[in-house]
């Protein structure tokens, strides 16, 4: 996505403690519309459960629920790549670099 904006106000002194990420509308406006989407596979699954529909077919769902949660997940880390990752180097904040390592492990626990 190399539309997401970087914004310097992405990592502040005052965002040290309250930090926010500035994505374009049109990418907010993406990930609203997915998340929108898993949570209506979410209550679907909910109500094959309800109805005793088969394991399998429950599992096959779930499966397709984490995917759309990971490309939500690869969205996310892109932006934070392009922007903020950038942005925090260029101020020479080294320091991003181990935040990230942590967030690219939670990723990989998936």
């Amino acid at each position: 996505m190399e539309d997401i904006v970087k914004e310097d106000a992405c990592h502040t002194e005052e965002a040290t403690s309250c930090r926010k990420s500035h994505h374009p509308e049109r990418v907010k406006k993406d990930l609203t519309t997915r998340l929108n989407r898993i949570e209506g596979q979410i209550r679907g699954i909910k109500g094959m459960i309800d109805k005793d529909v088969y394991c399998d077919d429950i599992i096959t769902q779930l499966s397709a629920t984490q995917s759309a949660l990971n490309s939500v997940a690869k969205i996310l880390l892109e932006g934070h790549l392009k922007g903020c990752v950038v942005d925090r180097l260029s101020e020479g904040d080294e320091a991003v670099l181990d935040e990230l390592v942590v967030t690219i492990q939670k990723l990989m626990k998936k």
